[in-house]
């Protein structure tokens, strides 16, 4: 009975330490609200979050929409959190958002809702629709090979705050 009970309790300890380890493999880590857009930015968590922060900090709010399973997304957001200078401004001239899902603002989805798009708004909560990519079927996306033209229309949202506001 001793020599059945003892056998039991050795096989129930090599199966909870298996089965304990087995979880610990499956544990990833914790998802940040960059979202591999860049760590070292601070993001909003909320589209009314970032206007409020957009009004409060006079910067620029960027609209980043994409999904995990998209390809493009997954290039661009690559070339993104790799290049130096969009890194730089984002962090210290933007209030950064991005999104997997659709907001409620129809504004910013003025030529149908597709991912990536990326979108400006002012601190005066007005949609930049006048900023806008390379190409005439999808206004507002960008691919890797256009981050130079994303890094010239940073620049240009910063110019029309202190132009226009």
């Amino acid at each position: 009975m001793l020599h059945s009970t003892l056998a039991l309790s050795l096989l129930l300890i090599a199966v909870s330490s298996n089965l304990a380890m087995a979880i610990k493999k499956e544990k990833r880590a914790p998802q940040t609200l960059s979202r591999g857009w860049g760590d070292e930015i601070t993001w909003v968590q909320t589209y009314e979050e970032g206007l409020y922060q957009a009004k409060k900090s006079n910067k620029p709010l960027m609209v980043i929409h994409h999904l995990e399973d998209c390809q493009y997304c997954q290039a661009l957001k690559k070339a993104f959190a790799e290049n130096e200078e969009i890194q730089e401004m984002a962090q210290n001239n933007f209030v950064m958002l991005n999104l997997m899902h659709e907001t409620a603002d129809k504004n910013l989805s003025p030529d149908g809702q597709y991912v990536p798009r990326i979108m400006f708004v002012d601190p005066s909560l007005t949609v930049r629709a006048d900023i806008t990519g390379r190409y005439s079927n999808r206004l507002y996306t960008y691919e890797p090979q256009d981050i130079p033209f994303l890094i010239e229309n940073m620049k240009k949202a910063l110019r029309l705050i202190q132009t226009e506001l």
